[in-house]
């Protein structure tokens, strides 16, 4: 994989003018809107039940990020990995976990993905590739690093790929693991999500180089900057990335260049920023608008037919939340479990 030099914007990527969809069926694409709008609507719903008082401690919304995950998981094979941060609802979705497990494992309820234990921040479900929401900022690129590292002993073919933020990127840690990666040559595609803000300070204002992808130029690793606004595009630089981790290459840096639209969490009114910049974003670069207009362009989708997916998935989540509101609770004895690993003895 080509190194890159493109230089970027300091704030937002343009959109994407290359036709990415050119190949593409009619079902693909609806695929891909599918999993997108669910994640939106999920997120919109647990907003709701966080304000109702019924998911507690943090709660981090994915809105605005939707094409990263899922653009990322059409890249994903069997036996690869996933692991993340705290703004993880998202990513469990785009791995196939079911949204009523989503859903109930934010109310604390012992059918979710963690049996209630985890909440928003700690989700985890690696028979189906994902290995977690990690609450310590950073600390999943070490932990990433080390399923890279895993692959690479085992030989298998497997890539790790490992996501954080544009505040995370920041990290001390992120370059020790940069540095083992590079060395070691290790199956590793690093995702930076770039949502311009981290807890609430632009990248402009806390780092010195805010081209994030040329974070690894001193490792000899290989970045590039993607418009992660646009789903096809996240995939086809996934794949690119992918390969070359796969074929033995070694790591790869990918810059995804996205908005939230939320605060950093529900207690953060986002007040660094103005209203008229997220409307601005929302007009003009919504993921999920991007594709509804790729879909009507190719006479894949009319208006009906987008309404029939929302009215599906809106009744995926209705269903999930009402699954987790009803749920019950861990048993106290709960307390008192998956603390330690138990291993058999050799």
């Amino acid at each position: 994989m080509a190194r890159a030099t493109k230089a970027a914007s300091k704030t937002k990527a343009a959109p994407s003018k290359a036709d990415h969809a050119k190949g593409d069926s009619k079902e693909e694409l609806l695929g891909l809107y599918r999993e997108m709008l669910l994640i939106r609507r999920f997120e919109e719903r647990a907003g709701q039940l966080y304000g109702m008082g019924l998911i507690g401690g943090f709660c981090h919304l994915y809105i605005g990020q939707e094409a990263i995950a899922v653009g990322m998981h059409h890249v994903k094979q069997d036996g690869d990995q996933i692991i993340t941060g705290y703004r993880a609802h998202g990513h469990a979705l785009a791995c196939g976990v079911d949204a009523k497990q989503v859903m109930a494992e934010l109310t604390g309820r012992a059918a979710g993905i963690a049996k209630g234990k985890g909440g928003s921040m700690h989700m985890f479900e690696p028979s189906s590739g994902f290995y977690g929401g990690h609450g310590i900022v950073g600390a999943q690129v070490s932990l990433g690093t080390g399923l890279g590292l895993a692959n690479h002993y085992q030989e298998n073919g497997k890539v790790a790929f490992v996501y954080f933020g544009d505040g995370a990127a920041n990290q001390g840690q992120v370059y020790e693991s940069f540095n083992m990666a590079e060395l070691w040559g290790l199956p590793v595609v690093y995702i930076i999500e770039n949502n311009q803000y981290a807890m609430g300070t632009s990248v402009e204002r806390s780092s010195s180089e805010t081209h994030l992808y040329k974070r690894g130029a001193s490792f000899n690793i290989p970045g590039a900057e993607v418009d992660g606004m646009d789903v096809l595009a996240v995939r086809e630089a996934g794949l690119k990335a992918a390969e070359h981790a796969r074929s033995g290459k070694g790591p790869v840096i990918l810059e995804m260049k996205t908005y939230r639209y939320r605060g950093h969490s529900m207690s953060d009114p986002a007040k660094y920023r103005t209203r008229e910049e997220v409307d601005e974003v929302r007009k003009t670069r919504d993921p999920i608008e991007h594709l509804d207009a790729i879909l009507e362009k190719k006479g894949f989708a009319d208006e009906a037919a987008i309404k029939a997916i929302d009215a599906e998935v809106k009744r995926i989540v209705a269903d999930a939340a009402e699954f987790a509101r009803t749920a019950p609770e861990p048993d106290p004895s709960e307390l008192y479990t998956d603390v330690y690993l138990e291993a058999a003895a050799q």
